[in-house]
């Protein structure tokens, strides 16, 4: 009886039944990126420290754009045309009053309840938490308009330092290294971890808010949809442009009273729709200060509402400019007369 042959082993057949490890790899990357959408405390995936965009990374912020053309279809009425204008204003307050002159400069002192209110408000703007803010912007300030600047028009060009720039892998962590003043409160660390909370919990009041409407008072001509629209999208995504032309257009067009080692500018226009950030130039020669409107006829809105908000005792402190910053100023101007 003739021994049993044995049936040669095709490896390639076997191999092409396991899994490639690569592409099971790159999927596990981009199910980690999707977590880090609700959760920046995730674990970073490999190329962290990439100056790319990242796509994945960048859809929420596409969305918020593409909202706004739902207008098209839920059209508009003066309440949810009123609310996208009071959210665009309480908001712009509490990320230049707080996220920037209070978080990033410590320019007044406060409650750590007023504090962590700020905070919420600030958060629902959707520019990430205070922790982030803050750390990016004081990094901001020691590398102002240097290669090494996340956003300066002067090197990376417009669109790069208004928007491109928070949309890249290295852009996303906080470095808390910058911030331990903060760090040490869990409540802002918290929302700084879950930082889209905030922001979808505002968005979901709003429909609600414009369904109830619909229902109990019909004749304002609002719901659920349109101020979802007017008061989500469109607000904020104003908000975002607004905000950031302080790092894209306030290092371009305007002038300048101080000598800086940036290129800093003071733009009135600007400073009308930022409520005072628009003194750019101002702040930084002298970022010490809780008003950026050095002069009376320089219009600081946030800094009216920081004056009322210590005049009810809710912050105190509030640093004023000194008169030496006053007087370079003068100096400067009488020198280029």
């Amino acid at each position: 009886m003739a021994p049993p042959t044995s049936t040669p082993i095709d490896s390639s057949t076997d191999k092409a039944r396991l899994p490639d490890p690569g592409a099971t790899s790159h999927w596990r990357q981009r199910a980690q990126a999707l977590r880090r959408w609700f959760d920046t405390s995730a674990p970073a995936t490999p190329g962290a420290e990439d100056a790319r965009i990242d796509w994945l990374r960048a859809l929420p912020f596409i969305g918020l754009h593409l909202g706004c053309l739902a207008v098209v279809w839920v059209g508009a009425s003066p309440v949810a045309v009123a609310t996208a204008i009071g959210l665009y204003a309480v908001r712009m307050f509490a990320l230049t009053g707080f996220y920037h002159r209070y978080f990033s400069h410590r320019t007044f002192q406060t409650s750590r309840a007023v504090q962590f209110v700020f905070a919420v408000i600030g958060a629902a703007c959707g520019q990430r938490g205070p922790l982030w803010w803050a750390a990016h912007h004081r990094n901001h300030h020691r590398l102002a308009d240097t290669p090494q600047d996340p956003h300066s028009p002067r090197h990376q060009g417009f669109w790069w330092s208004h928007a491109g720039w928070f949309l890249t892998p290295r852009a996303f962590a906080t470095d808390l290294a910058r911030v331990p003043d903060l760090a040490r409160y869990p409540e802002l660390r918290w929302l700084d971890r879950f930082d889209t909370v905030v922001p979808l919990a505002l968005a979901v009041l709003l429909f609600a808010a414009g369904q109830g409407l619909a229902y109990w008072a019909p004749g304002l001509g609002a719901d659920g949809w349109q101020m979802l629209v007017w008061g989500f999208f469109i607000s904020t995504t104003m908000l975002f442009h607004a905000t950031v032309t302080i790092n894209s257009l306030a290092h371009r067009f305007g002038s300048r009273r101080y000598e800086t080692r940036d290129d800093s500018r003071n733009n009135a226009w600007l400073a009308l729709i930022t409520f005072g950030e628009g003194w750019h130039n101002n702040h930084h020669f002298f970022p010490g200060s809780a008003r950026q409107g050095f002069r009376w006829w320089e219009l600081d809105i946030t800094y009216l509402g920081l004056r009322l908000l210590s005049a009810v005792g809710l912050v105190h402190g509030l640093k004023a400019v000194p008169a030496w910053v006053i007087r370079k100023g003068d100096i400067n101007r009488q020198a280029r007369s």
